[in-house]
């Protein structure tokens, strides 16, 4: 949590990067976070493949790789798949969105040639995937400003995976896809379905939010994600924190738990500029902020039974264990 929070000063110029880390307390397991590497107030420091912190070794950097958007990519040891097919880099519209950062590496893809090409292209790059055994396919952009085309898109890509033998369940970040009959119409051709809502926030949407993620306000939340589930789909949410107060996080969390399938996926703000630290709630440049943050989150959830998968996030608030439960099976 704290090297996402502060990131990571080294001799790279990167503003982020994809970093492969084995902590010295627990060697066994390897986590990907992506941080700025340009860090220079942080307390953390990568000599060599040693990740310094107060002048000693607490973990071994496997890999740093520039953090690129890349068109699509698998996740949780090939068994789950990220598309990106409608150019995420481009999406520049949220204050807090750190994807003007990024190599724009990823192309906008409009027809079912071009998704059947990008699924081609990332068997290429890893031979030994087996599309068949997908699980989940998610949909991660910000760029579907309407919600007929962000269904419409997702009907494609379900004619797509069928087309190639490939039944997962797909997943869709958006907070375009609001209404009754949209659920409806992807019950019919999209389903298993899962539906990731991009709350991101409660407070101060029209500041920190683009248009078509604001105009969603959090009292709207709760009924959309009922709506996908009064029509069989999966639900969960995504949020950062520390853009809310914890009050407020607390407030809005326990209103949309009630309609929540699956674990939310809950981040660490990252600010990688002033402009960035500005958009912070007050307090929550701390590593304490998070703690709290984490206790509150693991009081309201921890009753329900959900928990947290570890692949689903790269900057999670919980890594071994989660409300005194292991999250890591022993070696």
């Amino acid at each position: 949590m704290a090297i996402n929070l502060f990131g990571i000063s080294s001799v790279h110029a990167r503003h982020r990067a994809r970093v492969a880390v084995r902590m010295a307390t627990r060697p066994e397991v390897s986590w990907m976070v992506i941080v700025p590497l340009n860090a220079e107030a942080s307390p953390f420091r990568l000599e060599g493949d040693d990740l310094m912190l107060a002048g000693s070794p607490i973990a071994t950097v496997e890999r740093v790789a520039a953090d690129e958007a890349v068109g699509g990519y698998f996740r949780d040891d090939g068994r789950a798949a990220t598309l990106n097919p409608n150019a995420r880099s481009r999406c520049v519209g949220c204050a807090f969105c750190p994807n003007t950062l990024e190599a724009a590496a990823d192309p906008r893809l409009a027809e079912e040639r071009e998704l059947t090409e990008l699924l081609a292209t990332m068997v290429e790059q890893h031979p030994h995937r087996d599309l068949t055994e997908l699980r989940e396919v998610t949909v991660s952009t910000g760029c579907f400003e309407r919600e007929r085309a962000a269904v419409d898109h997702l009907i494609g890509l379900r004619q797509v995976l069928s087309a190639h033998g490939i039944g997962a369940r797909i997943g869709f970040l958006t907070s375009v896809i609001r209404s009754a009959s949209a659920f409806e119409e992807l019950a019919q051709r999209v389903t298993p379905f899962v539906l990731r809502l991009t709350a991101e926030c409660f407070s101060r949407r029209d500041l920190l939010l683009k248009a078509s993620k604001a105009v969603l306000t959090a009292e709207e939340m709760p009924e959309v994600l009922r709506r996908a589930m009064a029509a069989g789909h999966a639900t969960s949410f995504t949020y950062i924190v520390g853009l809310d107060s914890l009050a407020e996080l607390s407030d809005g969390v326990s209103k949309l738990m009630p309609f929540v399938t699956e674990f939310p996926n809950f981040q660490v703000y990252q600010a990688h500029n002033s402009i960035m630290a500005g958009l912070r709630a007050g307090g929550s440049d701390s590593l304490e902020f998070y703690l709290r943050a984490r206790r509150e989150i693991e009081r309201i959830v921890s009753p329900i039974g959900l928990r947290p998968a570890a692949w689903e996030c790269y900057r999670p608030l919980w890594y071994f264990t989660f409300d005194g439960e292991s999250l890591v099976p022993p070696c």
